[in-house]
């Protein structure tokens, strides 16, 4: 029996109803769930608040869960589970972060156009972003359909992309923002990651095309002209009619796939505080995976 209800929000994003993510999931709603990341890459339930262990056991459903970026940044954390980013501006202590600490750097870096994770192997698959306190204005998030970005390119433009692998490295987009503060030992943490510019979902059979902020360089073009090409494909890729606006709520949770889109946060005022937590799937190895590893060899 379906229990599990769409309503389209843009073409490729779905409000998702009729499943209580609070309680355990069937594995026919898992399938379900599956199914629908499938068409539309991203889903949200609304009026779903929920703890952070129901957070993890939901997130568990979906494959082993990702540490991303814990690998390099250490230290104490607010939430019990060392698998849930704290996307917020909010300190260990509870109180707002000033404007100079690492806190809102991690916000303005979540700014910039990115996939969660496309820095190493494997990369992220699906991402559950839960909102406890949103701000009176602002902080969005918003997300790109890859998807729909390759099916526009230009014939030569795919012609040009074929074969082309780019470099992801974890912390590009932080150096783009001047946070530079890091020691050898935290640069060498996470080893860049290679992966094809051009890509083939292997459930949906959909070509992607995969860029973000996390991207470099390509091989076998300079630097300049390689990061040239990524700026412009990220340009294509984040073109209005390729995005969804989430203006967030109290006790949403929006499930993506990173595999197949971008998403970045909007700015809000950081004097106001603004909590959300995120659980985030290792993708498990595919034939995208290999073809990277083939490609860069």
């Amino acid at each position: 029996m379906t229990t599990l209800q769409l309503e389209p929000l843009h073409p490729f994003a779905a409000e998702a109803s009729g499943i209580d993510l609070s309680q355990p999931l069937s594995p026919a709603q898992v399938r379900e769930v599956e199914a629908a990341m499938d068409r539309h890459a991203v889903l949200v339930f609304r009026g779903q608040p929920l703890t952070e262990d129901q957070q993890i056991a939901f997130a568990r459903n979906f494959g082993p869960l990702d540490m991303g970026l814990h690998k390099v940044k250490t230290g104490p954390r607010r939430f019990r589970h060392a698998e849930l980013a704290d996307i917020s501006n909010v300190k260990v202590d509870g109180e707002l972060a000033d404007r100079a600490h690492a806190k809102i750097v991690s916000n303005l870096a979540n700014q910039l156009w990115h996939s969660d994770s496309s820095f190493q192997r494997p990369r992220a698959k699906y991402s559950m972003l839960s909102a406890v306190v949103v701000p009176a204005e602002g902080g969005d998030t918003e997300y790109a359909d890859l998807r729909m970005a390759y099916d526009a390119l230009p014939a030569w433009r795919r012609q040009q992309l074929e074969q082309r692998v780019a470099v992801h490295y974890a912390l590009h987009s932080r150096f783009l923002l001047g946070d530079t503060e890091y020691t050898e030992a935290q640069r060498r943490a996470i080893e860049p990651a290679h992966w094809p510019l051009v890509q083939t979902d292997p459930r949906s059979g959909r070509r992607i095309l995969f860029v973000g902020a996390h991207a470099c360089e390509v091989l076998g073009m300079t630097v300049p002209e390689g990061r040239m090409l990524l700026m412009d494909l990220l340009e294509h890729a984040t073109q209005r009619e390729f995005v969804y606006r989430h203006r967030w709520q109290v006790g949403d949770l929006v499930m993506w796939d990173n595999t197949a889109t971008l998403h970045r946060g909007r700015h809000y005022d950081f004097a106001q505080r603004r909590e959300l937590r995120r659980a985030t799937t290792e993708e498990v190895t595919t034939s995208v995976e290999a073809q990277a590893l083939e490609l860069a060899a």
